[in-house]
This record gives C-alpha cells, structure tokens and sequence, in this order.
C-alpha cells in the first residue's frame, strides 16, 4: 500500500501554508518530515488526516486518486481513519472529563445489543476495559482504564495518545513530536513499537525537531520549510548537520560555552513541602546570573517543586524567598515578590490562545500598575518592543496567539515576564514542541537575561531533554521521589552521573 499527496497548497489569508507539496510513503517505511515551526509540517499532516482542506492538490492511494482537491473540502477524520489513517497530535486531544477506557474507545465503543428488534445497544464497558488494557500494555502506560484523564501527567497522556491511534488498526500513522513529553525509556519503548507496527506493514510518518530521534529511525527524511519541499535527505546524508542546514537555511549560535558569575542570592527556598507535611523537604538557592535545572524521572517531582514555589499548588511548610523578603502565598504573592512561571503545557496554563499577542504580554502587569483605565499606549510600546527582541514571528500583536506556532507562542508565554520587576525565571520544559531554531533563540535569550549587566535575573528551570540541559545549566539538582537526591555543577555533568542519582536514589 502506497500513499501519495500531490502538489498540496494552502494559504490562510496572505500566509502560504504549504505551497505545492508532495510527500509519498509506502508501507512498511518510516519517514521523518522535519522544518521549523511555522513550515508546514502540521497542515501537511492535517491534510492527511482529513483535518484541514487545502485549496489544491490530491491523495492517491496506490495507483488511484482517491481524493482530489474539490474532495478535500468534504473530507473527514472519519474518512482518513476508514482509509486507514491516524493522527497522534502534537498538541494532546483528549477529553480530561473522561476516563482512559472512554477516550481510547470515544466515537467507536463497543456494544451488546439488548433491544435487537429496535437496533439498539449499550455500552459494554466491560468490554472497553478488556481491550483498554490490551493496548495499554502495548504501550507501557501503568494506568487503570477506569482512571480519569485529568488526573494523569502530560507523558501518560502522550502515550494514551499513541494507544490511541494504534487501536485503529491503522495503516498509515502519523506521529507530531511524540516524545515530547517522554522520559529517554519511555521514548525507547515507543522506537520498539514502532519497529513492530513497521514489522506489520505499517508505514510511520514521524515529525520531531530532535535529531538523534530522526537519526534513529527514519530511512527517508523530508524537509519543509516556509510551506515548500527544500529537499529529501536519505542514507548517510539523514546527520544532524545537513538537516540543520537544510530546515533552517542560517547559521546557529551555539550556546554551550556558558560562563557563569553568579551574583547575590535572588531565590531560597528553605524546608519547603509540597501539599503534605509527611513529603520531604525541599532546600535550594538560585542566584542572580545563574540557571539551576531540576532534572529526574517523569513522576519524581520536578513541576510540583515549581508550582508549589509559584503558589499554584499548597506550600505544606517551609519558607519561600525573593532577595530575602519572604513570598506570601498563591500567585498573586509570587508575581509580586517577583516571580515568573512559564508552564509545562503552554496552551492549558500558560497563555490565552483567544487573546491578542499583545493582551497575553503585558496583563501580568496589569495588577502592578497604578492607572485606573488600561494604559493601551504602554501596551503596544512595550509589546512592539518585546517582539522585535524575540523575533516573534507575527502579523501583528493584534492576532490571537493561537493562530501562532509553538516557538512563537512560547516567546510570547516568555515575554510576559520580561517587564516589569520579575527577578527569577521559573520554566518547566522551556523549549517544549519547539524547533531548532526556536530553541537556540530561546537559548539565547536565556543567556542574555542571565548576563545582563543591569540586574540579570536567575532562572530555575525543569528539563526533560538532556541536550538542554547541558546548554543551559550552571548547577543541576537531581530530584527523586520528590526530593533533592543530588548536586552536579557544570564541570560534573554527565548522562551517567545524572542517572546514577536519579535511579539508585529512587530505589533505596
């Protein structure tokens, strides 16, 4: 089985989406398509997936054209899915209301009828679950099919994802940044499942902006960029290096060569407990000019250290302070004090995607200054300022931040904390679903605010992503089973000695 889109293009208002592109994968095959945000990767994939219509092209399947472009416009995920075809989005698409079973098996449930002459049925929830676990397991996902959605961190969501799109039975399945929120054996897992799906003939089609990732498990790799196909990139020439250069078309900073002169004692944290006073104490210190990154398992602990000094989850004990003034509880307090948080999950808790660019930049001020009417003056001087400095790519600061890509939202969940007196930068995952070029801008920025000669602010950060760690970190602090196992300055970083502390602390 072959499928082949042809000459797709798509333009959202003066934009070029994709502009003539085509991409063919046979079964069996795992192609990776790659480019910086904003290069079409997603609409392509939606295009696919019967999401998005483009204005032109066609789908052929084997040697029919099964869909052309006045199709396109009638077309369906129902219809991609009876074709064969599955999506695992990038940005999760799951229903928190519900329970694992139910959204494995939502829209497609089965039933035992028990008013034969009237073609009705119920749900046979007992039936749910027994295939559930089947494909929980095949995914390595410890969770209930029972348990409710919304109780599960961001990587059990990632997998049920995942499971998901395979229960399909599908044929062609589609995966945007998988691993995004995946620990290194959980992504391990995943390289074995898809080699057992291609095994079945299933062809993969797999966007990621890591390499290693691309490196490992794509035998043909397609790149975008600003919509259009740049080249095709097979055997020797699927390296780093010549896929960088391809997808960005520019020379990257490296900002590994970070020279750390930490000044005064901005954060220190002091007996903290997260939400109970039987969980063990939390002591660390972030200063001025330094990035400190809280490393560990999924699960160990790290975003609740985070949110608990942010204010967003209860401070069971302990004592939080900003330039040795002590925070007060909850948010309000934290901002105050002169604390900034940019969250995991950008689009559930870090920003209003139906908001202009300019509203979600400046309203954590809007509490700090004294005018009594908003002050729309300041607002753009301020937001047109911040843009230019982050190379926010946008139209205008008027446009919803969801119409954005993932890098550009995620300048702007930064830019939030870029005026007025925050002091200490709190960022879980900060180049979550963020390309390469993205990233070293992010990366940069971060080096900027830290060396600044007029107050350079600290930054503690969560990272899952071992390459980002060894950019950014000055000092990195193990976590394990919610408490600090261990202490690693630049100079002692390794995967090894990481590991060593994360693994064999949570097991004594």
């Amino acid at each position: 089985m072959r499928w082949h889109l042809r000459n797709v293009s798509k333009r959202y208002g003066s934009t070029n989406a994709l502009a003539d592109v085509s991409l063919e994968i046979a079964a069996g095959q795992a192609v990776a398509v790659i480019g910086e945000n904003g290069a079409g990767k997603s609409t392509l994939m939606k295009v696919l997936a019967g999401i998005v219509s483009p204005d032109s092209g066609e789908l052929w399947i084997d040697d029919h054209c099964e869909v052309t472009a006045d199709q396109f416009r009638y077309r369906s995920p129902r219809d991609a899915m009876d074709q064969g075809i599955a999506l695992i989005h990038q940005e999760l698409n799951l229903h928190d209301n519900l329970s694992v079973a139910e959204n494995l098996f939502l829209g497609r449930q089965p039933t035992r009828n028990r008013f034969p002459l009237r073609q009705l049925g119920w749900i046979d929830r007992s039936e749910i679950h027994r295939k559930s676990e089947i494909w929980l397991d095949r995914v390595g996902l410890a969770a209930s099919p029972g348990t409710s959605v919304a109780s599960l961190p961001i990587a059990s969501k990632q997998l049920l994802e995942i499971a998901r799109a395979i229960s399909m039975d599908a044929r062609l399945v589609i995966m945007d940044e998988p691993t995004s929120s995946l620990s290194n054996d959980e992504s391990d897992r995943l390289f074995e499942l898809i080699r057992e799906l291609q095994s079945d003939g299933v062809a993969i089609l797999y966007i990621s902006h890591r390499m290693h990732e691309i490196t490992r498990m794509a035998e043909r790799v397609e790149v975008l960029r600003d919509g259009k196909s740049i080249t095709t990139l097979t055997g020797s020439e699927i390296r780093p290096d010549v896929m960088i250069e391809n997808m960005v078309g520019r020379e990257l900073t490296s900002q590994t060569d970070r020279v750390c002169r930490p000044g005064e004692t901005l954060l220190k944290v002091c007996d903290l407990q997260v939400e109970s006073e039987a969980a063990p104490p939390i002591n660390l210190d972030v200063a001025a000019g330094e990035v400190v990154v809280l490393v560990g398992l999924v699960g160990a602990g790290r975003t609740e250290i985070l949110e608990t000094i942010f204010g967003i989850r209860h401070r069971a004990g302990g004592t939080v302070e900003v330039l040795g003034q002590r925070v007060g509880l909850g948010c309000r307090a934290a901002i105050d004090a002169g604390l900034g948080l940019v969250p995991e999950d950008r689009k559930l808790a870090g920003l209003f995607l139906e908001s202009s660019v300019l509203d979600n930049i400046t309203m954590t001020a809007m509490g700090q200054r004294d005018e009594v009417r908003i002050n729309r003056r300041w607002q753009a001087t301020i937001t047109t300022d911040l843009m230019k400095r982050l190379n926010v790519k946008s139209a205008s600061s008027a446009i919803a931040v969801a119409s954005l890509s993932g890098g550009n939202q995620q300048k702007v969940a930064l830019a939030k904390w870029m005026h007025g007196d925050t002091r200490v930068w709190l960022l879980d995952e900060p180049t979550r679903g963020v390309d390469i070029g993205a990233k070293a801008e992010i990366y940069q920025l971060i080096q900027k605010a830290t060396q600044q000669s007029d107050a350079p602010i600290g930054v503690l950060a969560v990272s899952s992503d071992m390459e980002e760690v060894f950019a950014i970190a000055d000092r990195v602090l193990v976590v394990s089973d919610g408490r600090i196992s261990g202490e690693l300055m630049r100079d002692e970083l390794s995967e090894e000695a990481i590991m060593r502390l994360a693994v064999e602390t949570a097991a004594t």
